[in-house]
Order: structure tokens, then sequence, then C-alpha cells
């Protein structure tokens, strides 16, 4: 079997004269790339990295993630990526949980370092925007000089860890072979071109960083930016030609309202905006289409099976009777995934029945590190359990309803925060929502809706939307209109946080 550098490597190699990457005004041809990536490379074996050692990068979007990606596919390393937006506490859990043999760090980002120190961990450094012994000038100052290594296919090539929504975050471990995979299945499922220019704003060791690794395989162009800015993004379309988009749907929003603000825009270079983590609203899309034309595809996956079980395809996202639907779905399984619906007894869901979704690929983790119950709970007979609840339709479209920790219980009757969800974005006026259970005393969780929305639409309007739309007990007991929604690191509207911060009863 291919372990991730077949195919990475050797597609950078091919590639070497275009232009790889743009980011903080500097570009990088595919070449620079290549050379920058060996002699890091070669420098991370004089320090003892070997094939399967796990290597943290703690690194915002930025060249030397880049670089750093790249080498440690050269020698076949385990890849720890840490997200820049998780506090100093959590990434240090994450350094020492990981065993991580060396950490490629920012200078600002030591303090994460020095707490992972006390708790045990005592990695090599690599230290950006520093200079001297120990530093990333130092690592990179002399051509290569590496050792060809033998990764073997189940050699770990990844530890990505989770949010951590509940307790400390599980390190999800991924091999060489089903990283390699998992490269293939994005090339086969992205649309993605040779000539496409892409703008990735959000962290690259989440998400992005999967999508960034299938634009360099494919000889594209990457622009990075450390932070979504929708201004930012309607300059980088109309001036630097980007044709490809990577957003959740609340930065789909935030751009949609800011590509009406302004005059004169011109939006033609732009072919795909692929986005996840929720399905996007019907006004919204219409708006979108409207502007932008039939550009977008939606993606769902986790962690434990990156970024692609199923896909809602461009064609699928259509305003008119017959397709709208579909909408609420996030697709069918992709070509290198399986997805069932089981009930708790393990048995199939008929089309319609809510059950908890799973799914198997070749490049499904092969567990949580060190935690054999809970890799035991997720992974059943070669099944992945994701968590999520939900049901498919008699054409094989997923639908989701909830997360099963989610799923709000009021007076012993159950709620999917989906549903409600859904009839709120209805109501003309209503930007975003979010649905989440309350503790109560009297029906054990309440049924809440925090919504954003414009001027004018207030609290009686949404309680007589949902009266005349959902039956009594899926009804909020409590809607709060809030300027925004709070997100986790990845882009995801918080619940845990809906829920930590409400004061209402």
């Amino acid at each position: 079997m291919a372990i991730l550098r077949d195919y990475l490597l050797e597609a950078v190699r091919t590639h070497a004269h275009r232009t790889a990457l743009v980011v903080d005004g500097t570009t990088w041809t595919y070449a620079e790339l290549a050379d920058a990536s060996a002699r890091l490379a070669g420098h991370l074996q004089k320090v003892g990295v070997a094939a399967g050692s796990p290597v943290a990068l703690l690194l915002g979007n930025r060249a030397e993630y880049v670089v750093a990606d790249l080498a440690l596919a050269t020698i076949g390393a385990a890849k720890v990526p840490l997200n820049g937006m998780l506090s100093a506490e959590e990434q240090a859990f994450i350094i020492q949980d990981s065993g991580a043999e060396v950490c490629v760090v920012e200078a600002a980002r030591l303090d994460a370092v020095e707490q992972a120190r006390s708790l045990g961990a005592d990695p090599s450094l690599v230290i950006v925007d520093a200079h001297g012994p120990g530093s990333w000038t130092e690592a990179v100052a002399h051509p290569a000089a590496f050792a060809p290594t033998s990764p073997a296919d189940d050699d770990v090539a990844l530890v990505m860890y989770t949010g951590g929504t509940t307790g400390r975050p599980k390190g999800v471990v991924h091999t060489q072979a089903g990283m390699a995979a998992n490269l293939l299945s994005h090339l086969v499922e992205m649309e993605l071109r040779g000539d496409d220019v892409l703008l990735l704003t959000s962290p690259l060791p989440h998400s992005a960083g999967f999508l960034l690794q299938a634009a360099l395989a494919k000889g594209a162009t990457t622009f990075l930016e450390n932070r979504f800015d929708p201004g930012v993004t309607l300059d980088r379309i109309q001036r630097d030609g980007v044709t490809y988009l990577f957003l959740v749907p609340t930065m789909i929003y935030r751009l949609l309202d800011a590509a009406a603000a302004r005059r004169g825009l011109t939006t033609s270079s732009l072919r795909t905006i692929l986005y996840g983590a929720a399905p996007i609203t019907l006004d919204r899309l219409a708006q979108g289409l409207e502007l932008f034309g039939p550009v977008f595809v939606q993606l769902y996956a986790q962690s434990e099976a990156p970024n692609f079980l199923t896909r809602l395809r461009r064609d699928d996202h259509r305003t008119d009777t017959g397709h709208v639907q579909l909408l609420r779905s996030c697709g069918q399984p992709v070509v290198m995934a399986q997805v069932r619906v089981v009930r708790d007894d393990g048995g199939d869901c008929g089309p319609g029945e809510v059950g908890e979704v799973t799914a198997r690929s070749p490049y499904t983790m092969t567990g949580y590190l060190g935690r054999p119950a809970e890799t035991a709970e997720a992974l059943r007979d070669g099944w992945l359990h994701t968590g999520d609840l939900g049901y498919v339709d008699e054409q094989g479209y997923l639908y989701l309803v909830d997360r099963k920790k989610d799923m709000i219980i009021t007076g012993g009757l159950n709620v999917y925060s989906s549903e409600v969800e859904h009839v709120i974005a209805q109501l003309p006026g209503v930007r975003e929502v979010a649905v989440a259970g309350i503790p109560h005393a009297d029906w054990g969780e309440a049924v809440v809706a925090f919504v954003v929305a414009a001027a004018g639409v207030t609290v009686a309007d949404v309680e007589a939307h949902c009266r005349a739309r959902l039956t009594s007990y899926k009804r909020p007991k409590a809607v709060a209109l809030v300027p925004a929604l709070p997100t986790t690191a990845v882009g995801k509207i918080d619940k845990k946080a809906l829920r930590a911060g409400w004061d209402g009863w």
C-alpha cells in the first residue's frame, strides 16, 4: 500500500515552477517549498525524529506550517497539529499527552511549551521568529542531508486532537496508509483543478490542512490568511482571481452581507464554495446562487474520518420545489466511504428512521491515543460510531438531526435541535439560530432558541412563528435575541458556551 509521501512529495516535485503558496505578501514556488522542507527534514532527523515520531506544530496559517507539514511527510513522522485558538493550557496538555519529541512553535506561543514541561513533557524546539540555536533559521540554514526512511503503512502519520467539548481533548490516531487514502478521497471529491486558486482562512491544524495538502498534490495555488475577514475575501476574489473557498455557513452569511454592501463587485472567478459544519439556510442559498452562481458543495465528516464521509453536490444546491428538501441534508456517501444509520441494538434503520450515524472508510482512525475504552466504544465491528443522530431518505441522502449528547429531553420527550432551528430559520429576518437544551426544574430540560436577527424582528415574532409550525413540546420555552453566536476553535456554533451563559430562569 502507499503512504502519504508517495502522493504528496512526488506531486510537489512535479509542479516545481508553479506558484504553490502566497502568504503575508510572499510567493512560494513548489520548488522553494520542496527545498525548505527537505532542509527541515534533515534537521529533524539530526535531533532524533524518525518514522512515527510525534512532532507538534504550534503555528498559525503561515508558510512555516506548510514547510513543516511536508518535512514530516518526507520522514514519515507523526504530525500533531495544535489549533492556535485553543488555550495555552489545552495546548500544553496536547503536547504532553501526544508524547511530542519536537515542537515547532512560534516564539509568541512558548508559554504553552513551558506549561507542557511542567506536566512532564520535554520536547526539543524549533522556534519560528527567533534566531540562533534552536531557531527555525538555524534548522533550515543548511542543504538537506537526511537519510532515507521507510515508514510502514501502519506507522502513525497524524494525531489530531478533538475539540474537547466533553472533558480533555482526545488524540485521534491515523496511519500513513489511511492518510494516503484520505488524500486521494479529497482529490476525488473536492472537484479541484490544477488551475484553481484557493483561499484558506480557517486553521490549518483542522479541516483546512487536508484541503491544503490536496491543493499541493494537484498543483494549485493557495492564499493563506490567519483569520476570516469578509472584506479581505472579496478583495482576493476580485483582485487575485480566487476560485475556491472553504467556509462554514456563518462565514458564508457574513460574506454575503459584505458583498451586498459593495458596489461594482466582480466575482466571476469563483467556481467553488466548499462548506461544512451545518446546512445552509434556504434564503441565504438563494442569495448566494444569485450572487456567485452554482458554486456550493457541502461536506460532512469528523476528525475520526477527515472531511469526506458524505457530500452534497453543487447540482443538489437548488431552490426549486423538487430539490429544496435536499438542502437540509449533508448529501450522499462519497466514493471511499460507507454510511449506515443504526438503532441502539445495531440494526439498520429504515428510511426516515432516526438512529446513530456510523461509517467506515480506508481513512477511519485506528483509535484514540491511550484510550482503549473510548476507542472500543467508537469503533465497533469496523464501523465508526460518530455520535451524530440522523436518518437517510429513499435516495440515500443523509440528514443530521442532532448530536447524541445535544438531543433535548423535555418532559420525557425527545426534541432534535435541528428541526426547531430549521423552522426558526424560515422566519424572514432571522440570520442565524441555535437551539439548546437548558436545565429546568419542571421540564428536566427546556428548549431555548438563541437567535441573531435583523432589526425589527422580536421575540414575539419568533414565538408566533413557532406556535404555528411546531407541536407544543418542541416550541422554545424561551427565545433570546443575541448579537452573535459563539463559535468553537474550528468555527462551529458552541452550544456548550450557550448553555453555560444562560441565566434566564
